[in-house]
């Protein structure tokens, strides 16, 4: 059990996680004052269109959230527990789509897929049926968003304790109630903030609605910020996805409090029971080639596609290792930043439970709410007229992106320090130790695994983050993302293919590691 909520938490503590959640609160500040200064908010919110624009958004956020969360639990599963052929060769496999960004899956699936596409030239037909709206809006968005629930759930199988089941299944209790009774509770948390993730994600991307001209929030934003006449309509709009967030978060913080499983030891050495899959092997070996088809290889061979006809038709291929070295650049310090500023957040609302502190955390994840270019704009307000010195710096750039993914590095953090009894921080401060020296010496060691997956989420969303790069970069400053979405816009799709390509490839290696069993299979969460 956790800590009594009568127990009062360090001072540095909560002046930390305190200010932490300011800064993140900025941008939702400025369209408070932008949603005031307009005047128009009960006109627009009493509007049909508006309220079909929420049942829009709503519809694709649970559609995305339903889909990620049956392809990676059971892939999750299947890679971490059982007899399944090279599974960790599947893992990695099943993984990679998150480095693909969310606009460029949507490209590869219209590319393939649509009108004049490559399937309909193999079959030879006019065209295929309709892609676009809803259901290639889902796809596209599932595509980019499961690795969230399959990595987290992964982390989660792998750090369970084997006691636990196995004392269930000593008592006479079968597989499948072990799995109900004991495991599903176990990795409730993580899926959980795994599906919260996802639906976050589908909440601020404008990208892939925007290709598949499927009308949501964020389309609507973006075509109001992007005709620069009345914001007032687009501040108005993203208030209502803040709204939606705070659902959300109800949501998901109900269910991971219905039940806590903690290990019963730093972290067990004996290795998890691996189960034979039997007659089930082929099934699902054709399920995890099925995901990977789709999901990987499908949008890699249109890419290369793309790029073997743009080798092709051209003399010279321009590798960009400049923008390479810009996006792993930024998106690496604000992965450090996002965990570490996570770290006070997660343990004072995990280690000391009360409303202040719970409201907090939940408050933490407003930021997320908003597309990437309100955050940017937001920015670009408050720094031009009370901190000019970091416009247009790389310093606000980062910013943007701590504010934009902070809950992904929460997420890992917190579902590390879930499965971690306080027993042992007690123990630390028993003997002696200071709140600050049981923090670094035995808090952080044991959450470690969750640390490091959450800041390769931070970085593998960093480096496909476009609307705040666009808006926030330094003169002069590229990225990968930034030059894909400039070439895709004038239809230079074989030239896009190798930026797009480079960003995997970049990518993989950081994805690889927390994937890989054994980063996640030594002590504290796993």
């Amino acid at each position: 059990m956790s800590r009594g909520a009568g127990t009062r938490a360090p001072l540095p503590l909560v002046l930390a996680a305190g200010l932490v959640v300011a800064l993140l609160l900025l941008p939702l500040a400025y369209l408070v004052i932008r949603v005031a200064d307009g005047g128009r908010a009960f006109e627009i919110i009493g509007e049909a269109s508006t309220w079909r624009l929420v049942w829009n958004t709503v519809l694709l956020a649970v559609g995305v959230v339903t889909a990620s969360v049956l392809v990676g639990v059971p892939l999750a599963w299947l890679v971490t527990r059982t007899d399944l052929p090279a599974r960790r060769v599947w893992a990695a496999a099943a993984a990679l789509p998150l480095v693909i960004p969310s606009y460029v899956a949507a490209f590869c699936l219209l590319g393939f897929f649509g009108e004049r596409g490559l399937l309909a030239d193999a079959l030879a037909v006019e065209s295929l049926p309709e892609v676009k709206g809803y259901w290639g809006s889902l796809v596209a968005l599932t595509l980019a968003t499961y690795p969230y629930v399959f990595l987290l759930t992964q982390t989660a199988l792998q750090s369970l304790d084997p006691s636990l089941e196995e004392a269930a299944r000593g008592l006479g209790t079968s597989g499948r109630r072990t799995f109900v009774r004991v495991t599903a509770p176990a990795l409730r948390p993580a899926v959980g903030l795994g599906a919260l993730l996802v639906a976050l994600y589908t909440l601020s991307d404008f990208g892939v609605v925007s290709l598949m001209n499927y009308d949501t929030l964020t389309r609507a934003i973006y075509v109001q910020y992007k005709s620069l006449f009345d914001r007032a309509p687009a501040a108005t709009l993203a208030l209502f996805l803040v709204a939606l967030t705070a659902v959300a978060l109800v949501v998901e913080y109900r269910t991971r409090r219905r039940g806590r499983l903690y290990r019963t030891g730093p972290g067990t050495q004996r290795p998890q029971p691996v189960i034979e899959l039997g007659r089930w092997r082929v099934p699902a070996l054709a399920f995890c080639g099925a995901v990977v088809g789709v999901f990987l290889i499908l949008p890699a061979g249109v890419l290369g596609y793309w790029l073997g006809r743009g080798i092709a038709n051209e003399r010279e291929l321009d590798v960009p290792w400049g923008e390479a070295l810009s996006s792993l650049g930024a998106s690496g310090i604000a992965a450090c930043i996002a965990v570490l500023a996570a770290i006070p957040v997660a343990v004072l609302s995990l280690r000391y439970p009360s409303r202040a502190s719970r409201m907090l955390e939940r408050l933490s994840y407003a930021g997320n709410a908003l597309p990437g270019l309100v955050i940017a704009l937001s920015l670009v307000f408050f720094s031009a007229r009370y901190a000019s010195p970091v416009y247009q710096t790389l310093a606000l750039l980062v910013f943007a992106y701590v504010v934009r993914f902070f809950p992904q590095g929460l997420s890992g953090v917190e579902s590390a320090l879930e499965r971690v009894s306080p027993r042992y921080e007690e123990a630390a401060r028993g003997l002696g130790r200071s709140p600050l020296q049981t923090l670094a010496l035995v808090t952080v060691p044991l959450v470690r695994s969750g640390v490091l997956a959450g800041a390769a989420l931070v970085f593998l969303s960093a480096m496909k983050e476009l609307p705040a790069t666009l808006l926030l970069r330094p003169i002069g400053f590229e990225t990968l993302a930034t030059e894909i979405w400039k070439l895709t816009q004038v239809g230079a799709y074989s030239q896009a293919a190798l930026p797009a390509l480079l960003l995997i490839a970049v990518s993989a290696p950081v994805l690889y590691l927390i994937s890989s069993s054994h980063r996640f299979e030594s002590g504290g969460s796993g």
